[in-house]
């Protein structure tokens, strides 16, 4: 077998586990003793007077920030610019996706107390971040992003010269991750089915990338079989399904680690700019595109009348585990076409909304159009995938 040459990117140290986060106090004290913690809503922590009391025996001094929302160009510089002078010796952030972006961004640029701005991919004026950042400890109450193992902060502004882009360096990957499942607990079943179909999009998009080498391939695996079961629906039967929350925690961890080492797909391609228009929650752009992705990426496989292609089999074998099926036998192309049909019966027990409803809710005309927009675009972009 011939394995064609790959990199692969370092991972923060890891923590997994029930009950891990309580550690936080005295690893924040190792890493020094003025922190700038940041969280979003605190109703899921009932036992935060008794966090706080421990950094206080660990002789922590801290600043407290709430961020709502997803983290703007703007929210950063205000952060970094009220914690400029304070001496703070690392930042930690506890909380989703959003949270976590900002918490990086954050240890990122208070070296310099420069704008965030300039230093985004594709908007900024091309300045190459030098790598320098406070140390950064990240610790995720959703299952969904994959931040805590990734090099990249995505900060964005909606409307209609809005963005979503990546503030990007490999040593922007978090120093440390306690991932701990029962921090989820609270998480509501709207956000969690949407952060679990976010997770689900990153590994089966970095499964089949052209850029997926061994080891992110063991790794995506590994995250696809956590979804075996639909472990998003028995978190909306029962929020504290502890073996569904550990392998939605699982799977999102996995998922950061292979986007940021086999990269990502057309469906966060699109995600990202839908992401800047319209206020949407991410997890549902990805979960409303994914299964009509596969579709178009079958059929445009389909069309090169090559049965054998990598990525029908790979489809084929996810297929086969989270909806059944032969996967060594019989047409693979049928089989992998089933993954589809599959993914689109989840979305409605989920009650996710399609993406025209999800716009039309917030008042936006022509959502029908932009979802045919966004398959118009699938199609054509997807000519580039696999070769093309």
């Amino acid at each position: 077998m011939v394995i064609a040459p790959f990199e692969f990117g370092g991972v923060p140290k890891i923590r997994f586990g029930c009950g891990v986060w309580k550690e936080l106090p005295d690893l924040i004290s190792r890493a020094g003793h003025s922190a700038l913690i940041l969280t979003g809503s605190l109703q899921w922590l009932a036992s935060w007077p008794e966090f706080c009391q421990d950094l206080d025996r660990c002789q922590v001094r801290f600043h407290h920030c709430v961020v709502r929302g997803e983290p703007t160009p703007a929210r950063v510089d205000c952060l970094v610019e009220e914690m400029r002078g304070k001496a703070i010796e690392v930042v930690v952030s506890i909380g989703g996706g959003s949270v976590i972006d900002a918490g990086k961004a954050v240890s990122a640029m208070l070296p310099s107390g420069e704008k965030v701005q300039q230093y985004l991919e594709g908007v900024g004026s091309g300045r190459q971040h030098d790598g320098r950042k406070v140390p950064f400890i990240a610790v995720p109450t959703t299952a969904g992003t994959g931040s805590e193992a990734t090099r990249n902060a995505v900060l964005g502004q909606t409307g209609p010269n809005g963005f979503k882009r990546s503030l990007r360096h490999e040593k922007f990957v978090p120093d440390h991750a306690l991932v701990d499942p029962e921090l989820a607990f609270s998480c509501p079943p709207a956000v969690t089915a949407a952060c679990g179909l976010d997770a689900l999009t990153q590994l089966l998009e970095a499964y089949v990338s052209s850029s997926a080498s061994p080891m992110t391939d063991c790794l995506a695996w590994e995250g696809l079989k956590c979804f075996a079961g639909n472990p998003l629906l028995k978190c909306a039967e029962e929020p504290s399904h502890i073996e569904a929350r550990t392998a939605l925690s699982c799977a999102a961890l996995l998922s950061g680690i292979v986007l940021a080492n086999a990269g990502l797909g057309v469906v966060h391609g699109l995600a990202a700019p839908i992401g800047g228009f319209f206020d949407i929650p991410h997890g549902v752009v990805c979960g409303t595109l994914l299964a009509e992705s596969v579709r178009i990426t079958l059929q445009k496989l389909a069309d090169r009348q090559v049965p054998s292609h990598p990525a029908i089999l790979k489809y084929q074998r996810v297929s086969h585990l989270l909806f059944g099926g032969n996967v060594n036998g019989g047409d693979p192309l049928s089989s992998a076409w089933k993954l589809a049909d599959g993914l689109e019966e989840w979305l409605e027990k989920l009650h996710i909304p399609s993406l025209a409803g999800m716009v039309s809710q917030r008042g936006i005309s022509h959502g029908l159009w932009l979802e045919q927009a966004a398959r118009t675009i699938l199609f054509h972009s997807l000519t580039t995938i696999w070769g093309g």
